[in-house]
């Protein structure tokens, strides 16, 4: 469900990324209160020197999920767009856009959901592995330039390289 017509663009990692997170964190907490049982900064932005297109994704642990939709004018009050679970189950999903620019995404999902270890393992992995997150950020460099603006193929081209990272980050985790 990626949007098809926003260019691609990946730029050198901001170490503003972090504090734009832990601002908007706060907010996230303003809204959800006691709803919330951590909030984790994921995706490329979270880390240190990797290239990345510049969409914070924040993902949010919950208690219960279905108590996500209840907040949903006070997401909109913040700028924020809900879009339900936007083609993932047991997901719930709020992009701030402003000015046509993804500034942020948050993904929520209910804790104990094994999507929270995949993306906090991948995060992790990543950080601790800074050889593989040189290549992970030299080949998004590649596809970007390869397929000028082709969302679809960017992703395609790197979903294996994705799967094979997340398979050893999430093992990696558990031990």
């Amino acid at each position: 469900m990626a949007d098809k017509t926003r260019p691609i663009e990946v730029r050198s990692h901001d170490p503003q990324w972090n504090a734009l997170y832990r601002i908007e964190a706060d907010t996230l907490h303003t809204v959800f209160g006691p709803e919330i049982v951590a909030v984790h900064h994921i995706g490329s932005t979270s880390v240190p020197r990797l290239p990345a297109k510049p969409t914070i994704d924040i993902l949010l642990e919950v208690r219960d999920l279905d108590a996500v939709d209840q907040f949903n004018k006070q997401m909109r009050a913040v700028g924020y767009e809900p879009r339900g679970e936007y083609g993932l189950p047991r997901r719930r999903y709020f992009p701030k856009i402003v000015s046509g620019k993804h500034l942020f995404h948050v993904h929520v999902w209910q804790t104990g959901d094994p999507e929270i270890e995949r993306h906090v393992s991948f995060r992790d992995y990543l950080m601790a592995h800074s050889e593989m997150a040189k290549e992970y950020g030299q080949l998004k460099q590649e596809l970007v330039a390869q397929f000028a603006g082709d969302k679809e193929q960017y992703m395609d081209g790197k979903h294996e390289f994705c799967q094979e990272i997340e398979k050893t980050a999430v093992d990696w985790h558990r031990t």
